[in-house]
């Protein structure tokens, strides 16, 4: 049987940076994918184009994006964080791009690109790649992993990285593979959650105007009636319920709220008016379009997709002309605009989500070295850890922290930052 320095499981963006750079340091590695191909996910990433880190140049700033456990990727940043990133892809060949929201991408050729670039990465240190091999278990011995079982074959190393991904998007391959083996060597696996999905509301009107964008727009959360977050940017309606970045940020939170009772989005289309002075647009509107009815007066008010929406939401005739529209139904008009309510039922399913929350337990993972706790061989990257954040970058950032520092920490071979 022929043994290896380092075996990493799992091809996705973790994987393949782990792989790349424990070959770097001069360690025999091969790779492990259960896939035909490689970086599935990655190809999907920032809607194919790659969005590769973010350009929050605060380290604080950029860690707080995780919550919590943000804390714990402080000593992979040291070694490789978003600015050490962009120089890495810039080395090897990719030129990259700052977008909206400070996103990062590659100038041209999207998630392909940064396929090609990290395989082309892994040939030239002499990876060797197993295609088509899913990993069945591992064999432990003494607190040790001895070696791991493929569907054909049993594969040794000394070491071994852990980079399986979570359980969203499980077309991919990212079926949770890597929490049954980290709980084989005896990890505790917070539970895994959808995150970065669309929300489910209870309202069936929401497809009325589903597929339409909606651009500069408040969110705001409500457990019990109180305000617990918010966000401002871009959404859309479904035919089931909201989606678009801002949901999609606020969605790993949202079985914590409904555990903690009901919950209600309020959107606000309008963020930029107060109430009082929305209420004198809505009155300067109504006059100007005197010679439409109630419909019609509103195209200027909201885009045209919107309008039946906030003709099934509002009390006055669709066919009222305008001038008859009354005071008190124009203050109810502006009071909608400020505040259409959605009532949470729930999230999609992993197959409609980004990334998971939930996944190895940091407090068995050794944050400099990404090093099991509990087996001294096994080390463990990206999306297998208990660590997301929102979009923008931040997500594939943790791949390249992660493997990065597990890939390179994980043999004794190990001196300067490749």
């Amino acid at each position: 049987m022929e043994r290896f320095d380092t075996i990493v499981i799992g091809g996705g963006p973790a994987g393949l940076m782990a792989a790349g750079q424990a070959a770097a340091v001069g360690e025999r590695v091969l790779l492990v994918e259960k896939n035909a191909s490689l970086g599935e996910k990655l190809l999907l990433a920032g809607k194919r184009r790659c969005n590769i880190t973010n350009a929050e140049s605060d380290t604080t700033a950029f860690l707080s994006r995780y919550g919590e456990n943000g804390r714990f990727l402080f000593s992979a940043f040291s070694q490789m964080g978003p600015a050490q990133t962009i120089e890495f892809f810039n080395r090897i060949g990719i030129r990259t791009v700052v977008e909206r929201g400070g996103r990062i991408f590659p100038a041209e050729g999207g998630g392909q690109r940064v396929l090609d670039a990290l395989l082309i990465l892994c040939k030239k240190g002499g990876v060797r790649i197993l295609r088509n091999s899913p990993v069945r278990t591992l064999k432990m011995r003494n607190g040790r992993i001895e070696r791991i079982v493929t569907a054909i074959e049993e594969l040794e190393a000394d070491r071994y990285i852990v980079a399986t991904g979570g359980k969203s998007y499980p077309r991919t391959g990212s079926t949770g593979d890597g929490y049954r083996f980290a709980a084989q060597a005896g990890h505790t696996i917070v539970e895994p959650i959808p995150a970065l999905v669309p929300v489910k509301t209870q309202e069936t009107w929401v497809k009325l105007a589903r597929g339409y964008n909606l651009r500069n727009v408040r969110l705001s959360v409500l457990v019990e009636g109180q305000k617990v977050d918010e966000r401002f940017g871009e959404m859309e309606f479904t035919n089931f319920g909201v989606s678009g970045p801002i949901v999609m940020d606020l969605s790993s939170r949202i079985p914590e709220w409904m555990a903690q009772g009901s919950v209600r989005f309020s959107l606000d289309l309008k963020p930029a008016l107060d109430l009082h002075t929305l209420r004198d647009r809505v009155d300067r509107d109504f006059r100007k379009h005197g010679d439409r009815l109630f419909a019609g007066a509103l195209r200027d008010l909201v885009p045209g997709p919107l309008i039946p929406l906030i003709l099934e939401l509002s009390d006055v005739p669709s066919d009222k002309p305008a001038p008859y529209v009354s005071p008190e139904e124009k203050a109810e008009l502006a009071s909608l605009l400020k505040n259409i309510v959605l009532t949470v039922n729930g999230l999609w399913s992993f197959n409609h989500a980004i990334v998971t929350r939930g996944g190895v337990s940091l407090k068995e993972i050794d944050p400099g070295t990404m090093r099991s706790k509990l087996c001294e061989n096994l080390h463990l990257a990206g999306e297998v850890l208990d660590l997301n954040g929102p979009s923008g970058g931040f997500n594939l950032q943790v791949c390249w922290s992660t493997g990065y520092v597990a890939g390179h920490t994980a043999s004794p071979k190990a001196a300067l930052p490749v």
